[in-house]
């Protein structure tokens, strides 16, 4: 890792720090494909009852734009 990048990191605000670690994460399956990432057989499981219960009742749920900003106003 560049000398000197953590000491960056740590200068941006929390949300900018998010917003980063956010955007280095998707990078990384488009890298590797989402086969080398690992996956425990219970994340995989709950993954798969996330996916039924989405598929169940579409409508239930929020946006995670819509989330993040009600509970960043929570701060």
């Amino acid at each position: 890792m560049r000398a000197g990048l953590i000491d960056e990191v740590k200068r941006l605000s929390v949300e900018e720090r998010i917003e980063l670690t956010e955007a280095i994460w998707e990078t990384i399956p488009a890298d590797v494909g989402t086969d080398a990432l690992p996956l425990s057989d219970a994340h995989r499981r709950e993954i798969n009852r996330r996916l039924a219960d989405l598929e169940a009742r579409p409508d239930d749920g929020e946006p995670w734009p819509e989330v993040r900003d009600r509970l960043t106003r929570r701060e």
